[in-house]
């Protein structure tokens, strides 16, 4: 088995502190629940979203997650995987999960920021409207399969529909 060759590098600056200046700058509810967590309170076009972001110092990442204030029904369990799996074979970056404490969907993706002095505002601003994006795009499809009791595919039919033209 061969390994890897380890070098000492300067630890990486904790992602958190930039996030929580870029949060009070847009004056978001947020708690700082400690130096490796925070959560934060925003508005999304179809719902409240609850946002996750958790720093793990010893590797370098950090784990984001976009939590939607969506209750599933029991009886649509089998039916929102098959959406999950409809949903995350377009995602390019991050993936759609089911946080398993609350039974809520929720966007999630981990950043590795090893070998860097740490995140920049850009990046960070990037995950943030990526993630609301991707959240307010498939939110109606998550709600057909929910409440209205579609399956996955026409869920994704009708919450992807182009529109052409205005009203």
């Amino acid at each position: 088995m061969s390994t890897l060759a380890v070098e000492t590098v300067e630890p990486v600056r904790n992602p958190l502190d930039l996030i929580e200046e870029i949060v009070v700058t847009n004056e978001w509810p947020f708690d700082r629940v400690s130096d490796e967590e925070m959560v934060v309170e925003i508005g999304g076009r179809w719902c409240d979203y609850r946002l996750f972001f958790v720093w793990q110092p010893d590797v370098s990442a950090m784990q984001f997650s976009c939590q939607f204030d969506m209750k599933i029904a029991g009886t649509r369990k089998t039916a929102l995987h098959d959406l999950l799996a409809e949903v995350n074979g377009r995602m390019w970056l991050g993936h759609f999960d089911i946080c398993s404490d609350e039974q809520k969907p929720m966007f999630r993706q981990t950043t590795l920021l090893r070998g860097s002095s740490g995140a920049s505002v850009e990046q960070l601003e990037d995950l943030v409207e990526f993630s609301l994006s991707e959240c307010d795009r498939f939110y109606p499809a998550f709600q057909f399969v929910i409440w209205g009791g579609k399956s996955a595919n026409e869920a994704i039919a009708a919450a992807l529909l182009d529109t052409v033209g205005e009203a």
